[in-house]
């Protein structure tokens, strides 16, 4: 289901047309999206960058884009990644009181705004970088909206959770009826279940390591 195909499909579930409705279903959309990727860790959700910490400097820039973090490795001379763990700022502090205890970093922690833009985020690592060192991170963000881009993932392979997400917000809007609300939101609700199994559960296995789903006959 394409941005169009969503958007026509909302009027007409709703019945609504009217101008100032219409208008809104960007936000709706946008909305449910948000509700949804806070719900479920789908893979269209995670990113993969490289980028470098480098001698005496123990911060690092988080993306833009950053919303929390997947993994982050450090690549040492010879190549191998060493994969940090996350750990609070007053752990760092602790274990390395001064910003001149160096070495291959271990640990890393979200310190804060950047300082040249407070919009966006900071790491900071564990011991000081004793040496310049690439690092590979995954992290997740909110992928482009179908709003804007007219096609996404979600309205690619789950459209109904999508399309019962935004009715939710849509009829919200309205200030309809409980009893419609309510099951839309049951609708919601059931699709969501289904992502997560999808999202959380199916593509986090294999038959081969996990088996196959069984169901217990009598």
């Amino acid at each position: 289901m394409n941005y169009s195909e969503l958007s026509t499909a909302i009027q007409d579930y709703t019945e609504n047309y009217e101008a100032s409705f219409v208008a809104n279903i960007p936000t709706f959309v946008e909305q449910a999206e948000q509700r949804i990727y806070n719900s479920v860790q789908f893979p269209s959700l995670r990113k993969n960058v490289t980028g470098n910490v480098t001698i005496s400097n123990p911060f690092l820039n988080c993306p833009n884009d950053f919303l929390a973090t997947h993994s982050l490795a450090v690549i040492d001379a010879d190549g191998n990644f060493e994969y940090l763990l996350n750990k609070d700022v007053n752990f760092i502090r602790q274990a390395y009181p001064k910003v001149t205890d160096t070495g291959l970093p271990k640990y890393y922690a979200i310190y804060g705004p950047q300082s040249g833009d407070a919009k966006e985020l900071t790491f900071v690592v564990g011991p000081t970088p004793d040496a310049n060192y690439a690092v590979v991170m995954h992290y997740f963000y909110y992928p482009e909206s179908i709003v804007t881009a007219g096609t996404s993932w979600l309205g690619d392979n789950f459209d109904t959770v999508l399309l019962y997400g935004a009715l939710v917000e849509a009829y919200t809007f309205m200030k309809g009826e409980a009893d419609l609300l309510t099951l839309y939101n049951t609708k919601y609700n059931e699709a969501l279940m289904l992502a997560k199994r999808l999202g959380d559960g199916l593509e986090r296995q294999d038959s081969y390591r996990s088996g196959q789903v069984r169901v217990p006959v009598n």
